[in-house]
């Protein structure tokens, strides 16, 4: 089909102008060093809740970021409509650098990383005594997440009233953990004081398998109208049941700090740790590292580890704990 007449002159073709012509494609990106400080509190299909000042904003992330994604507890830089009125939306434009991650992966053999919570200053591992039973194959991968990922760890288990606290206190005691105590009852009267000294001027991030008691415990730690929905323990498998399906940040009632409820987890992947950082959580074994072969893995026959506990330089029980938390990367969950 002849789309023109028999002599198409310039005035009869229609051309269409270059999309890119009038806007060149550029790799500088702007600075926006007017944006705006933020937090973010928690994220939901791509929308971001900060706080911004004393309100919340909804944003998304900037195209010039790319692939750089936002996680609650990191500090931001926004631009756009920072009035945090219903149906607007702001843009995040800038990710602050990071003080620390916690990291996991889907298993051991998955190379992609999450990063759960950024900025944190601390881990709370949170485990029932009872119903259900303690696994402590999990909290020694999330103690080895969080020496990989700079936050100090703090251990906290529940429902004391069901079973005592010494036997599983005692696997931990070599590696000088601080830990707390609870029972369901002083929770259910607004207790929880105990917890809540540990976490005054702190970020805190919790996090423990489905039905411990891990929501229960932060809806102690906030204010009322703040609470997250709770569940049980499914009484044929004896597993939790999840409640908490995102990661969410919330201001410690009655001091200054936060809490970071994450959902329940029924694995701790940790393909990504690097081994030399874990040793780092154990300053008295750090000396005696200096004479093992290259890429020791602190667990074979010439590791000079052993020499420095024998000769007195640290306590053999540490060594042991240090490497029961390297040889657990190899360990299956269930175990």
């Amino acid at each position: 089909m002849r789309r023109y007449g028999k002599n198409p002159d310039e005035d009869d073709i229609r051309s269409r102008p270059n999309p890119r012509g009038s806007r060149p494609r550029t790799h500088i990106r702007p600075k926006h060093e007017d944006a705006a400080e933020g937090m973010v509190l928690t994220v939901d299909r791509g929308r971001l809740t900060c706080l911004v000042e004393d309100r919340t904003v909804v944003a998304m992330k900037a195209r010039e970021l790319g692939r750089k994604a936002a996680v609650v507890g990191d500090r931001v830089g926004l631009v756009g409509d920072l009035s945090g009125r219903k149906d607007t939306l702001a843009r995040i434009v800038r990710i602050e650098p990071r003080t620390s991650v916690l990291r996991r992966t889907a298993d051991d053999d998955d190379p992609y990383e999450r990063v759960i919570v950024a900025n944190a200053d601390q881990l709370a591992i949170v485990t029932a005594l009872a119903d259900p039973e303690p696994r402590p194959r999990l909290i020694d991968r999330a103690l080895v997440a969080a020496y990989d990922g700079g936050l100090e760890p703090l251990l906290v288990l529940t429902k004391s009233d069901l079973a005592p606290a010494e036997p599983l206190l005692e696997t931990y005691r070599p590696l000088g953990l601080r830990y707390v105590v609870t029972r369901r009852d002083e929770l259910a009267d607004g207790g929880a004081e105990r917890v809540r000294a540990h976490l005054e001027d702190r970020t805190t991030a919790f996090v423990g398998h489905s039905g411990v008691g891990k929501t229960t415990l932060v809806n102690a730690l906030v204010a009322k109208e703040r609470h997250r929905v709770t569940g049980g323990v499914n009484a044929v498998t004896g597993r939790g049941r999840h409640t908490t399906v995102s990661a969410l940040a919330l201001p410690l009632a009655g001091a200054a700090g936060w809490v970071v409820d994450t959902p329940g987890i029924r694995s701790f992947g940790l393909a990504h740790v690097d081994p030399s950082r874990v040793i780092l959580a154990f300053p008295d074994l750090v000396d005696g590292t200096e004479d093992c072969p290259r890429a020791c893995s602190h667990d074979e026959p010439d590791c000079a580890l052993d020499a420095w506990v024998a000769d007195g330089h640290a306590d053999a029980a540490r060594l042991y704990s240090l490497r029961r938390l390297l040889e657990v990367r190899e360990r299956h969950e269930g175990d």
